[in-house]
């Protein structure tokens, strides 16, 4: 993947997006984002009683003529927003004529700036095997440079345990998780969301299928190989194989779906052969995720 899949006018239109996402936080930098913490920032919060070693400036005198009592005025902190964005790296994510890891890759780029330009932190790791490679926080525009060259060093291979791996995933404090994944996993992922919401994370699943897991055109008895496993199948496509794949491709989303519903997250596919301005500004958009400034 190369930085010019963004050109200067997808650039200026990611310069308009904002997220759509409340977080009150209490750890993290200085930001844009309201904490739960008290701090000195401009915006007014609430008074509390004086107490010995609080700094004068702060008394409110018009309340003490009022009531008699020093009060210290209180200020409501802004704190950045902590965004982990979490790359399915397994061999399958590498499927399509239109591959589902390019796909992925640009969707992690561009959220990756536009958590960037909303002066948050964000977090890329890697999920590969039963291990996370996770890479240090970047703020500001200036670090989107590193992200796209940590993308192109980027090797798809091997096979990923969702659950094993995001169950190893540091996380201190709240903030938002967002995984992109094609979610093949046939161990499931219900244990890595209870352990995300445990850590207090709004969560975000973004699933990428190639447009032959969406519309199977295979025919006659073919020997396939699976890309994780290497293992060999035969396999005859007939009109019954096609129907019960497609009903297990449906029977996963519907699971994902009802998991989103159940823990008021968000669940979206998109598929690779799809245009990135699309997904992005339409189809993200249309979840409240992102919106215009």
């Amino acid at each position: 993947m190369k930085e010019s899949i963004f050109d200067e006018e997808f650039y200026q239109k990611l310069n308009k997006l904002n997220l759509g996402i409340r977080m009150r936080l209490s750890q993290g930098q200085t930001g844009a984002r309201k904490s739960s913490a008290k701090g000195t920032s401009v915006e007014f919060s609430d008074f509390r009683e004086y107490m010995l070693g609080d700094d004068i400036r702060r008394i409110d005198w018009n309340a003490y003529g009022r009531m008699d009592k020093l009060y210290i005025k209180q200020f409501m902190e802004e704190k950045e927003g902590m965004f982990h964005i979490l790359l399915d790296c397994s061999k399958s994510m590498d499927f399509g004529e239109k591959k589902k890891s390019v796909f992925a890759m640009q969707v992690a780029a561009a959220l990756s700036y536009v958590v960037l330009n909303n002066l948050d932190r964000v977090y890329l790791s890697k999920l590969k095997e039963e291990n996370v490679v996770c890479e240090k926080g970047m703020t500001g525009k200036s670090s989107f440079k590193k992200i796209i060259a940590s993308l192109e060093q980027t090797e798809f291979d091997g096979n990923t345990n969702l659950n094993k791996n995001i169950a190893t995933f540091p996380l201190h404090g709240k903030g938002v998780t967002i995984i992109i994944s094609d979610f093949l996993d046939p161990k499931g992922l219900d244990e890595a969301i209870s352990y995300l919401l445990y850590r207090q994370q709004q969560i975000i699943l973004i699933q990428i299928l190639a447009r032959e897991e969406l519309e199977i055109g295979l025919d006659g008895t073919l020997s396939l190989v699976d890309l994780e496993t290497k293992e060999n199948i035969k396999i005859t496509m007939s009109k019954a194989a096609v129907d019960a794949y497609e009903q297990q491709r449906i029977k996963l989303q519907n699971h994902l779906e009802d998991l989103a519903k159940k823990y008021g997250f968000l669940y979206m596919q998109g598929c690779s052969d799809e245009s990135l301005e699309q997904f992005i500004f339409e189809e993200l958009k249309h979840t409240g995720f992102l919106h215009s400034k």
